[in-house]
């Protein structure tokens, strides 16, 4: 079952926490989130899965920065998230989509217990000019039913900024899982 905003704005400061929070951004059922000034792009021509990829960091401006097409940028969310007892999901918000700017290509799927800045991964079909503080996407939740361990991942929890990719980590586990 999909939480509606008023309980969303119940759960505040218990099973959910958005900081900062404010009233403004909390729709019928979800609660828009900024993008901050933060990207990274990949600074190589390759990508390779089991490599820990290098990245570039860029500030958007207040005047804005134009993305280029055909090229993956990094942001993440101004507000920190943390869900106790839910599951977060998130989705670009239509007026963004619109304008041909897809703001996580597939991930978009949180888990119980996720506590952090969420890495949003733009891409565009068109230019397009992006700004800091823009309410970008919208986060919502789901209740869960059965038995479940809360999400506590080395590789992204309690993260404080834009997160590339570290699918590579898999590569590395002790047990030999992933070679």
């Amino acid at each position: 079952m999909l939480l509606s905003g008023e309980e969303i704005q119940k759960n505040l400061g218990g099973n959910i926490i958005i900081e900062p929070y404010h009233p403004s951004q909390l729709n019928p059922n979800s609660y828009n989130l900024r993008l901050s000034n933060e990207l990274l792009v990949y600074d190589t021509d390759t990508l390779d899965m089991k490599a820990n990829n290098p990245v570039r960091h860029l500030t958007i401006p207040d005047s804005g920065l134009l993305l280029e097409t055909n090229k993956l940028y990094l942001g993440r969310t101004l507000e920190y998230t943390k869900t106790e007892q839910f599951v977060p999901m998130l989705e670009g918000r239509s007026s963004v989509g619109r304008l041909g700017l897809f703001i996580h290509v597939t991930a978009g799927f949180g888990d119980v217990g996720f506590a952090g800045y969420w890495t949003l991964e733009m891409f565009c079909i068109h230019p397009i000019v992006i700004y800091p503080n823009v309410e970008i996407c919208q986060i919502y939740y789901h209740t869960i039913q059965g038995e479940y361990q809360k999400y506590d991942s080395g590789k992204y929890q309690n993260n404080t900024g834009v997160q590339p990719s570290m699918l590579y980590k898999d590569f590395l586990r002790e047990d030999g899982s992933g070679k």
